[in-house]
């Protein structure tokens, strides 16, 4: 798979956002700089005319996996990170609105006032209106991670795709932060990924992506231009597949 410079490969994608990606030089919370950053660069693989939809964590802001540290049950420190990612659902349609792509937030966490309640046939109304769509609250359930919810998602809008934003280059035989050697695979399948048990994305994330053969794409997104690569049907990061996909 090549498509042309610049031309859309996809036409429907769903984008996995951590919450960190919007920390930039700050230890937590959102910096205003690295939000302009992603906003543009989601806005300018939106120019392409692809349907974009986005699921955003909330890590930046509160990690559940350290509720022990506060003495927090684990359901709820799951709500508490639920509700920091319409935070940041919130902060990001905002920036994609001021650079010109018309977004919406949609939560399964019910905050009406604030945020659209996700409902998956008027998320498909939205994209098929040209919307970029940012989906919050994760499932909407405790003990179920935001790469569950992405995956998820991409089942319910039928995306040809999910990206998966990380901070290094794709998807490594060992982590590339504490071993220089280690190996980056081009593609790798769905069952290496279980059967190795490598941390690239939620296990149950990765069944579902295997039972629905939906492809991920695992690539670097503080790389200026990465998205619109990927879009554009260009190799980058790695494709984490069955035999049957394409790239």
């Amino acid at each position: 798979m090549e498509a042309p410079h610049n031309s859309p490969y996809f036409t429907r994608i769903l984008l996995k956002l951590s919450g960190e990606s919007l920390i930039g030089d700050k230890e937590s919370g959102i910096d205003p700089k690295a939000l302009v950053d992603i906003s543009s660069e989601i806005h300018s693989a939106h120019k392409l005319g692809i349907q974009i939809a986005v699921v955003i964590g909330g890590g930046n802001i509160f990690r559940g996996i350290k509720s022990s540290e506060y003495g927090i049950g684990r359901a709820i420190s799951d709500y508490i990170g639920m509700l920091a990612t319409v935070i940041n659902a919130l902060a990001l349609k905002e920036a994609l609105n001021n650079h010109g792509s018309k977004a919406i937030a949609m939560s399964a966490l019910h905050i009406d006032r604030v945020v659209e309640p996700y409902n998956r046939e008027k998320a498909l109304g939205h994209l098929d209106e040209g919307k970029i769509v940012i989906f919050a609250g994760g499932t909407g359930n405790p003990y179920f991670t935001t790469d569950t919810a992405a995956t998820l998602r991409a089942v319910e809008i039928n995306a040809q795709v999910i990206l998966k934003a990380s901070h290094v280059d794709g998807v490594y035989d060992q982590d590339p932060l504490r071993q220089p050697n280690a190996e980056l695979f081009d593609r790798i399948s769905y069952e290496q990924v279980l059967t190795d048990k490598l941390e690239v994305i939620d296990l149950t994330a990765i069944s579902m992506a295997m039972e629905y053969r939906i492809p991920i794409i695992v690539f670097k997104v503080t790389k200026k231009g990465n998205i619109k690569r990927v879009v554009s049907g260009q190799k980058v990061g790695t494709l984490i597949a069955g035999e049957d996909n394409d790239r």
